[in-house]
């Protein structure tokens, strides 16, 4: 190859990196645009409709009479608990889908998030307890039932299929467990054990957002460092030790992450149905291929779990909590993917 086609061949190469980080650039910007407006949505609308020139007073400091203590106090912590929780499960479920290379390894649909249920239920019925150590026992729970999925899912190394069908006997097992505390508890502490087991937003603070925040910048930030390597991997683990990446080490440290986001997102709002299962095919769809999709996951995430609440609060005929709503949206399109996976496995 002469210098002048190597010059061109390197303008070349140059220009379209240039185009796709503009494109993803793009993209990110769109999404947030729309979280945005979202979190817009949920501090103006209520009993009473607070305008936009009535925010911008709010946060300028000025108190607006019947509208500062609705958006501060109530609306405000709804929204950021909303945009955390939703970034916590959309990140972390990407990550067991890109690991595993399989859209069924979320893990609402594994365990993990069944793991921390058991365990809060099990705290708020029988020992009586509530608030953060509830949380951290949520939190604790769901670290362990991670490690025992990946111990009974070894064997010369963990397959996908393998990990998920041991994740879906123990989310089977727990269920069971739920609904045995559940038939024995007191009336007085059920309902704070079945609205924790619905996922909701409802009566957020701004001091539970505070873990999740820390816990998002810290894990979050640890796995957008490691972006490009799980990207490699999601070529398969052969290419990806191929191209230099230290499998065993970078492996271990995005399942931890990923488990520490779902796990702490658990304990603050309660599992909030499908949000880990959908937001990364959203992502991968929205973002096309040869893009990562740690970044719109998250914002995904965030998305519907905005849409989410404001549906259940504002949309429909009764208030329902978050996690009724994202449900009902997730439920139809697992089905999906068990009849699509079957006839796959028929026709090979």
């Amino acid at each position: 190859m002469s210098a002048v086609e190597h010059s061109d061949t390197t303008a070349w190469i140059g220009t379209l990196r240039a185009a796709r980080s503009r494109g993803r650039l793009r993209l990110v910007a769109i999404m947030s645009a729309l979280v945005v407006l979202g979190v817009l949505a949920t501090l103006m609308t209520g009993p009473t409709l607070t305008t936009p020139g009535q925010l911008l007073r709010i946060f300028s400091g000025h108190d607006v009479p019947g509208a500062s203590f609705a958006v501060t106090e109530l609306r405000l912590p709804r929204a950021t608990l909303s945009v955390l929780t939703g970034m916590s499960f959309g990140l972390g479920g990407v990550i067991f889908q890109t690991l595993l290379r399989n859209p069924l390894a979320s893990p609402d649909i594994i365990g993990i998030s069944a793991g921390a249920s058991a365990a809060a239920v099990f705290a708020i019925v029988i020992l009586g307890w509530s608030g953060a150590a509830v949380s951290v026992t949520a939190v604790i729970a769901g670290l362990g039932i991670a490690l025992l999925i990946y111990l009974l899912a070894w064997r010369d190394g963990v397959s996908g299929a393998r990990l998920i069908l041991v994740g879906i006997g123990l989310a089977a097992m727990l269920d069971s467990l739920i609904a045995y505390v559940l038939s024995r508890a007191p009336s007085w502490t059920l309902q704070d054990a079945l609205r924790w087991l619905t996922g909701s937003v409802n009566g957020a603070t701004l001091d539970e957002a505070l873990p999740l925040m820390l816990a998002l910048l810290v894990l979050g930030g640890l796995l957008l460092a490691r972006r490009g390597n799980l990207e490699a991997m999601r070529l398969g683990d052969d290419t990806a030790a191929a191209l230099g990446v230290p499998l065993a080490r970078d492996k271990v440290i995005a399942v931890m992450a990923a488990v520490g986001l779902i796990a702490v997102a658990t304990a603050v709002s309660g599992p909030i149905a499908f949000v880990a299962f959908l937001s990364g095919p959203i992502a991968k769809r929205i973002a096309g291929p040869g893009r990562s999709p740690l970044i719109p996951a998250a914002l995904v995430g965030a998305l519907l779990v905005l849409i989410g609440d404001y549906t259940g609060q504002h949309l429909l005929a009764g208030r329902f909590p978050v996690g009724v709503v994202t449900g009902a949206l997730g439920a139809p399109y697992l089905i999906y993917l068990i009849i699509r996976s079957n006839r796959t496995g028929r026709e090979t």
